[in-house]
């Protein structure tokens, strides 16, 4: 079994959590609507992740929804006291698997204590407001609600997700942030500045969609990298991630065992200066 452990380490909050974690969307059901068609190797997935060492896995109760909380309570409850679970509230899933803003201060009050009852948690140890309301809006009322929330002892730290930098910025005058997560990968490149800033406050940055999102990363130049290293896209996406910068936290997530496995090899994948360097080039939308 491949251990996760190589690719480091960095803090997150108060706890230190290795690199490599596991992002828990896909074990729901198709659309990220409905359970799973085979729970079972949905609970097997979760249990192989953390005895590979996983100890930081992220999730959300609008999965499913509830669907996937209650298989990681299922899986690891109670939990080791290494693991982190790190959730997300601002959205919510239509009846047709649409994606919806759920922002109103009475909807992220609920989002918590929905996290909290299906995890089987008094507290939660990183909460990340989703901006589902564009670029330009402000989320302070919004981080003003979930900094309440943290003082009455429901959650410990505070993250944001689907930000620009403006509102990165903004909303840590309002409360500690200790991580952003954005889309970003190889060839999607738009916060590299933000991920430099980030790197010298110290605050974890967590990318999503390390192959490109729903549609992957089609590249002659990853594809060369990836066949003289003898590995796959996914391994080769993920390492240069790792690589990227020290602060950068991943969160590939499957359904699948053998998936999982050789998502989990890629903390053993040692990239050259040249194959880095070369991946590097493969930009779109660089800030």
């Amino acid at each position: 079994m491949s251990s996760v452990e190589p690719s480091g380490a960095f803090r997150l909050g108060d706890r230190l959590v290795r690199r490599l974690g596991y992002g828990a969307m896909r074990l729901s059901g198709p659309g990220i609507f409905g359970p799973p068609s085979d729970p079972k190797t949905a609970v097997a997935v979760l249990r192989e992740a953390v005895s590979s060492g996983v100890n930081h896995i992220d999730t959300s109760d609008y999965y499913g929804p509830h669907i996937t909380n209650q298989l990681i309570r299922e899986a690891q409850h109670p939990y080791p006291d290494d693991l982190v679970i790190v959730t997300r509230i601002g959205a919510r899933l239509g009846e047709d698997a649409s994606w919806l803003a759920a922002s109103s201060p009475a909807e992220l009050t609920q989002a918590v204590h929905d996290n909290l009852r299906n995890l089987s948690l008094d507290v939660l140890d990183v909460v990340n407001l989703r901006n589902m309301l564009g670029v330009e809006a402000s989320m302070d009322a919004l981080l003003m609600v979930l900094a309440d929330l943290q003082r009455q002892g429901l959650v410990r730290h505070i993250g944001l997700s689907n930000v620009t930098p403006a509102q990165v910025a903004a909303g840590r005058r309002i409360c500690e942030i200790v991580c952003v997560q954005n889309h970003y990968n190889v060839a999607h490149r738009n916060d590299d500045a933000l991920i430099d800033r980030l790197a010298a406050d110290r605050i974890a940055y967590v990318p999503f969609f390390p192959l490109g999102g729903f549609t992957p990363l089609q590249s002659s130049t990853l594809s060369d990298v990836t066949d003289s290293l003898g590995a796959t896209p996914m391994q080769v996406a993920l390492a240069w991630l790792l690589r990227r910068a020290p602060h950068i936290l991943l969160i590939p997530g499957t359904s699948s065992l053998a998936h999982l496995r050789e998502n989990m090899t890629a903390a053993t994948l040692c990239l050259s200066d040249e194959a880095f360097a070369t991946l590097t080039e493969l930009t779109q939308g660089r800030a």
